[in-house]
């Protein structure tokens, strides 16, 4: 074998044995929550994660989520970048961001438009300028999806679950942005979102419903719960359930949400 050859092999070699965040393009991130791992994730970025919080599903060290992150974890992992919400408190951020990294907190729950500033700022962080183009590709996709639904005034309550601690989405909230671009008339007028549950001002859900009398409610679980089917409120509401992980993330899988309340659209018309 000539020397050409070895020195070709060796290369070869030594690409196929890198990690897939070791190149120019992929500067090593952590990811504090899943709607930042879904937002890197639509971007291309997933291969530059080599942390995520306790909640995302990715084959990566735990490093703790938006509320406690895991300061010793997250050295150790060397990140170039670390994204969090900004439910993380700056100084417990500045704290536990190594000395050669950079912190960023994402907003994204308030508005549509904070999360077209998310991809922004991750695109910045990043240094990947060649993905500026999905910012404008998201905010176009996600109001024309959105306005094609036509919901023409439809009366809509939108629910997290049926079980365990629910709670309502009112103004200031991502979804009641996306739902009211759709055309629906959201009718929880609650500032960000109600938590049901008793000894506050509604205590469950039958009250709530009673209170505004949407025409449909729309439950972001996979299944309908025991609790939904004894649901007995004085008016009929028509109950639609949607996977949570389409809609409970302020990120760009709000997409493929759109997309299932379009292909079920029958369901939530049967009022009309």
């Amino acid at each position: 074998m000539s020397r050409l050859m070895r020195y070709s092999l060796l290369v070869g070699l030594l690409f196929l044995n890198m990690p897939a965040n070791a190149t120019t393009d992929c500067p090593r991130v952590i990811s504090q929550s899943p709607y930042i791992t879904h937002t890197l994730e639509w971007l291309g970025l997933k291969q530059c994660i080599v942390g995520a919080s306790r909640y995302d599903q990715l084959n990566v060290p735990d490093t703790g989520g938006v509320m406690d992150p895991n300061g010793e974890i997250i050295a150790s992992l060397e990140p170039a970048i670390l994204f969090t919400s900004d439910w993380t408190e700056p100084q417990e951020l500045a704290a536990i961001t190594p000395e050669d990294a950079r912190s960023y907190r994402l907003r994204g729950f308030q508005s549509m438009a904070q999360i077209e500033q998310n991809l922004q700022t991750i695109i910045e962080a990043t240094g990947r300028t060649d993905l500026e183009p999905r910012i404008e590709q998201f905010a176009s996709n996600w109001r024309n999806a959105a306005k094609r639904l036509n919901a023409e005034g439809t009366r809509a309550l939108l629910l997290s679950s049926c079980s365990g601690k629910p709670y309502s989405f009112g103004r200031e909230t991502w979804l009641y942005d996306l739902f009211t671009t759709a055309g629906f008339e959201v009718v929880e007028t609650h500032r960000r979102i109600r938590h049901l549950q008793p000894g506050n001002e509604i205590e469950d859900l039958t009250a709530l419903l009673n209170r505004y009398e949407p025409q449909v409610l729309f439950i972001f679980e996979r299944h309908i719960t025991k609790n939904c089917n004894m649901l007995m409120p004085d008016v009929p509401v028509r109950i639609v359930t949607l996977d949570g992980e389409r809609f409970l993330h302020p990120a760009p899988v709000l997409l493929e949400g759109l997309d299932t309340l379009q292909r079920r659209r029958a369901e939530w018309e049967s009022h009309q």
